[in-house]
Parts: C-alpha cells; sequence; structure tokens
C-alpha cells in the first residue's frame, strides 16, 4: 500500500460560486497546493528544484465531482504518489468535505531541465527519486500537514 500524504484546506467563501459551492475550478487548484505541501514537507520544495535546474511540468490532469463541498467546510486532501519512473510521476488525490467524498482526481508530470530536455531523476536528482519511491513502496501514512 502506498503512503500518503494529508493536507488540509480551508474553503474561502470566493471560491464559491452563486449556489453556494466550490467553483470546479479549485479543486485543481488545491491538487496543485497539496502537492507542493508534500514535496515542501520532503525536502524538496519548488525553489529546490529551479535551484537544480529542474521543472516538473503536467502532462495530464483528471478528476471526478462526486459531491459539492462548500464554504466554510474544511476539505482534507489525501495525497498518494502512484506512478514513480525516472522520467514521470502520477499523483492521486482524494478529496474530503463534511465525512463525504467531493472529489477524486490524478495529475501527472514529467521531469524537464529549465532549458527544455527530460531530466532522469533516478541519475540526476538520485535523492528525489529515493522518496518517490518511498513513497510509493510503503504503508506509512503518517504524514501530514
Amino acid at each position: 500500500m502506498a503512503a500518503e500524504f494529508i493536507y488540509f484546506h480551508d474553503v474561502k467563501y470566493y471560491e464559491t460560486d452563486q449556489m453556494g459551492i466550490v467553483h470546479h475550478s479549485n479543486y485543481i487548484r488545491w491538487m496543485e497546493e497539496a502537492r507542493c505541501a508534500w514535496l515542501t514537507k520532503v525536502g524538496f520544495g519548488l525553489e529546490e528544484f529551479e535551484t537544480a535546474g529542474i521543472v516538473s511540468p503536467v502532462v495530464s490532469v483528471s478528476g471526478r465531482y462526486l459531491k459539492p463541498a462548500v464554504f466554510p467546510e474544511q476539505v482534507k486532501i489525501i495525497v498518494k504518489i502512484i506512478l514513480a519512473t525516472g522520467v514521470r510521476m502520477k499523483i492521486s488525490y482524494k478529496m474530503i468535505s463534511g465525512g463525504k467524498e467531493v472529489f477524486e482526481g490524478d495529475s501527472e508530470h514529467c521531469f524537464t531541465r529549465t532549458e527544455g530536455g527530460i531530466v532522469n531523476i533516478k541519475r540526476e536528482f538520485s535523492e528525489f527519486y529515493d522518496i518517490l519511491r518511498s513513497y510509493l513502496e510503503t504503508g506509512d501514512s503518517d504524514n501530514t500537514t
């Protein structure tokens, strides 16, 4: 079982629409927010990647809206690494609000140099690759922010 990282987001009033529910665009934003928090937690925030000359663009994103989240609920976002190769990673997200699952999705990323060209992090950024693999292979879920 893969390890998971848990992140909490407090729904803001401005994130809702006229119906009082969270606008659909925010769930994708929250995926990025949770992913960036996880990267920082494991010691490889965006600054560390950029300093190393590496970026990790999104190559695909998908999601399923299950139930609406509303203001002022807190959304629990469960992040799991479900694929980790030298050049790609895929992350799944499950969002729970008000005791119910409201969204599930995933994002897939590749690793490139800031000036272009694929980076194999297994060879060139092995410390981060080892962390990815450990999240993929372990069942420890004591990772919360």
